[in-house]
């Protein structure tokens, strides 16, 4: 089969065509001809340094998380899957589970689910890995109807997901961003668009919340950010954060109760620990998907597998808009 590798790590590590074996179906798996695959910050990351990341494939590397595609065979155990079904999920690209930077990939039945029929292979193919880290951060905060919830980097990959899914829940969203593309989105969404450069945080909270804070704060950006979100967050309130790689100081959120929760949606993946919460949430967020509540915004540039080194580039360039999506 056709894959695209990484035979070195490093910023100048270019991807390489080559033709690997099709991967042999496993007990509780099925081999899934790949559609489309999104790219990840996380993806990213691996590429950039490598061996420095604990969880990065040995090189030659098949990168590539999230896909969406086609069941060709179903192996014993796998339940609940038949040929010709057409499934979603986040299945490889780290440790030493092959990615979705190929034509094909042998997947955990657990961590996958149909796809939502009203979605195309290259919508779906944007959501796992960005869904399910949102769904976890909402589920874990507590999130509740009639809540004020705030989000920052609105309309990141996560971001934009997680407001979509907390107005689902019932919550009053508000979402920080910068620039008017970004801020548009945000206000599409349904959520309240606080400009980042232009607004304290002292002032926002002043704004929307009447001085008492936002019930849940959705963290993205995370790392020296969270200081905001500490400051933002309501007396015992939640906040959930996808970027806590940082030393701060806690004093804040001491003096406020505050609960920080840490989503790590890779743990399922790297530790095969519970694996089939994954499953569970994907189809979940099918339901959701299917009613109409859901739908991934995806990057207005357009790129081929063979095109995923200007996919990556793309994406760490900060100009996307959107989940950034290869089609095989």
């Amino acid at each position: 089969m056709k894959a695209m590798i990484l035979n070195k790590y490093g910023a100048d590590a270019v991807f390489e065509s080559a033709e690997l074996e099709k991967p042999q179906l496993k007990r509780g798996h099925v081999l899934v001809k790949i559609a489309a695959s999104s790219v990840n910050t996380i993806d990213t990351m691996i590429r950039n340094m490598g061996k420095d990341l604990p969880l990065s494939p040995q090189t030659p590397a098949l990168l590539g998380m999230d896909f969406a595609g086609t069941v060709e065979a179903v192996g014993e155990g796998a339940e609940g899957y038949a040929v010709g079904d057409e499934v979603y999920g986040c299945a490889g690209g780290l440790a030493e589970l092959p990615g979705t930077l190929a034509d094909y990939i042998v997947a955990d039945s657990k961590l996958i689910a149909l796809k939502p029929a009203n979605l195309s292979m290259k919508e779906a193919a944007a959501l796992p890995l960005v869904a399910i880290t949102a769904f976890e951060g909402l589920t874990r905060a507590g999130v509740q109807k009639g809540q004020k919830v705030l989000v920052h980097g609105g309309s990141g990959g996560v971001g934009h997901v997680v407001i979509q899914l907390a107005k689902y829940f019932g919550a009053e969203v508000y979402a920080t961003d910068s620039g008017e593309k970004r801020m548009t989105l945000i206000g599409n969404l349904g959520a309240t668009a606080i400009d980042y450069k232009t607004e304290t945080v002292e002032n926002y909270v002043a704004k929307y919340t009447n001085g008492a804070g936002f019930d849940v704060v959705f963290d993205t950006v995370g790392g020296p950010n969270l200081i905001n979100s500490f400051n933002a967050v309501a007396l015992n309130g939640q906040i959930s954060t996808t970027v806590s790689l940082c030393e701060l100081d806690l004093t804040m959120a001491h003096f406020k109760g505050a609960t920080l929760n840490v989503v790590f949606m890779l743990i399922p993946m790297l530790h095969n620990f519970k694996r089939e919460l994954h499953g569970e949430i994907l189809k979940n967020l099918a339901q959701i998907i299917e009613s109409g509540n859901l739908k991934p915004v995806l990057d207005e540039e357009h790129f081929s597998l063979d095109e995923i080194g200007k996919a990556y580039a793309r994406l760490e360039s900060g100009q996307a808009i959107g989940k950034v999506v290869v089609e095989n």
